[in-house]
C-alpha cells in the first residue's frame, strides 16, 4: 500500500484492526470513527445475518464493517470511479464472498436492489449517506434520497438510516417509514427511521 494512502480501521468483530483505504478526500468524506461505533452500537447483534445495503459506498468503511459484525452479505453502490476501486480493494482485503459491489447511480440502483430482496426472507438494513453539497448538480441530492425511501414496498426493511449534515431538517415521515431518532456528532449526524407499526 503506497505511504500517502489514507486508511481507517475496522473497529470490532472478526476482523478487527484491519486497515482499509480511503479514497481521496476530494470525493468522499470518511464517516467518523465515532458516527460509525455509535451507529454500530445501536445494532449490536441485531446486524447478525442481515443483508446490509450502503449507498454513496465510497471505500465501503460502513458496509465492511458490518461484514466484520456478522451480516450475511453487503452491497455497496458507488458512482466515482476512484472510490469504486479503492472499495473493490477493500472487499478483496476483507471478504469478498460476502460483498457484492456496484459502479452506478444510488438513484438507479438502491431501488434495483430493494426490489431484488423483496421476496427475500432476509432484513435489510439501509445505510444511505448521500454527499455534502459540495459538487455541482448536488443540490437535490437528499430530496432524492427522501424520494427513493418513500417508494420503497419492501416489507423486510429492519432499518434505515441517513447519514447526512446536522442542520438538515429530516422529514418525521418517509413513506411507510417514521423518523425514530437523530444523533448529532459536530457537523454529522445519524438519522434513523423503521416502518411505522399499522
Amino acid at each position: 500500500m503506497k505511504s500517502n494512502v489514507l486508511t481507517t480501521n475496522i473497529i470490532a468483530g472478526k476482523y478487527k484492526g484491519k486497515k482499509i483505504e480511503l479514497p481521496s478526500l476530494e470525493v468522499t468524506r470518511s464517516s467518523k470513527a465515532r458516527l460509525k461505533e455509535s451507529f454500530f452500537n445501536v445494532l449490536q447483534f441485531d446486524i447478525i445475518d442481515k443483508i446490509f445495503v450502503e449507498a454513496f459506498a465510497g471505500s465501503g468503511s460502513i458496509g465492511l464493517e458490518a461484514v466484520s459484525r456478522g451480516v450475511k452479505r453487503s452491497y455497496f453502490v458507488e458512482l466515482d470511479k476512484n472510490s469504486y476501486s479503492t472499495l473493490v480493494r477493500n472487499c478483496n482485503s476483507i471478504d469478498n464472498s460476502k460483498c457484492q459491489t456496484m459502479f452506478g447511480d444510488t438513484f438507479v440502483q438502491l431501488p434495483s436492489i430493494l426490489n431484488s430482496l423483496k421476496n427475500s426472507n432476509d432484513e435489510i438494513v439501509v445505510y444511505i449517506d448521500p454527499p455534502f453539497d459540495y459538487r455541482d448538480g448536488m443540490d437535490d441530492v437528499y430530496e432524492k434520497s427522501f424520494d427513493i425511501v418513500r417508494k420503497i414496498e419492501n416489507n423486510n426493511i429492519f432499518l434505515i438510516t441517513f447519514e447526512h449534515v446536522s442542520n438538515l431538517e429530516m422529514p418525521e415521515k418517509l413513506g411507510k417509514f417514521k423518523l425514530n431518532k437523530t444523533k448529532k456528532f459536530g457537523k454529522s449526524s445519524l438519522s434513523y427511521y423503521i416502518e411505522e407499526e399499522l
